[in-house]
């Protein structure tokens, strides 16, 4: 199973302009830095909740279906199903109809079910399932707790950024960041 990042967020849940007034900055000469630090910020945010923050599309390719002929999405929250995809011996693509599939978007992680198992031929990566994930388009759809924690990193390594060079970066993280995210991590029993 491989997921794969195939359309990443057209903007960040954090302006330069929300950093600046965190940070108390006046001008703009950082502001390439604070962008840097801001996509950073979320990217671990993201890795570390299992959350998809802002809307961007993913492929999961799947080797072979589970027995229980369920697929599970590991990005929240999941929008929606663009398609899906088999591939035969000869690595011809087909879609899979919708009616073949129902989709609990609902659930953490989301879960695809197959009514109808599809003939998968190709050995690797024999099913592709493309879906949009995210809580919006934009910075205020995204939770205020989750932004909050990225302006708290930015905050962070900004003020680290001269102590250690760039390979060492992220040096360490700032106390309460694991508190605020917490709640959103993918917990499993």
């Amino acid at each position: 199973m491989t997921l794969i990042l195939t359309g990443a967020p057209e903007a960040e849940p954090v302006t330069l302009t929300d950093a600046r007034n965190f940070l108390r900055l006046p001008g703009t000469a950082d502001d390439e830095l604070l962008s840097g630090l801001i996509t950073a910020a979320r990217q671990d945010v993201e890795r570390a909740t299992g959350l998809a923050l802002i809307d961007q599309t993913w492929r999961l390719a799947i080797d072979r279906l589970p027995q229980s002929d369920m697929a599970t999405l590991l990005r929240h929250p999941v929008r929606e199903i663009l398609s899906v995809t088999v591939f035969g011996s000869e690595g011809e693509a087909s879609l899979v109809d919708p009616a073949d599939y129902q989709a609990d978007l609902m659930s953490r992680p989301a879960r695809l079910l197959f009514v109808t198992r599809p003939a998968m031929a190709r050995a690797m990566n024999g099913l592709e399932i493309d879906f949009r994930a995210g809580f919006g388009e934009a910075g205020p759809d995204v939770p205020d707790l989750l932004r909050r924690a990225i302006l708290l990193l930015v905050a962070h390594w900004y003020e680290f950024r001269a102590s250690f060079g760039p390979g060492d970066q992220p040096v360490s993280y700032p106390q309460n960041y694991e508190r605020m995210i917490a709640s959103y991590r993918d917990r499993r029993l």
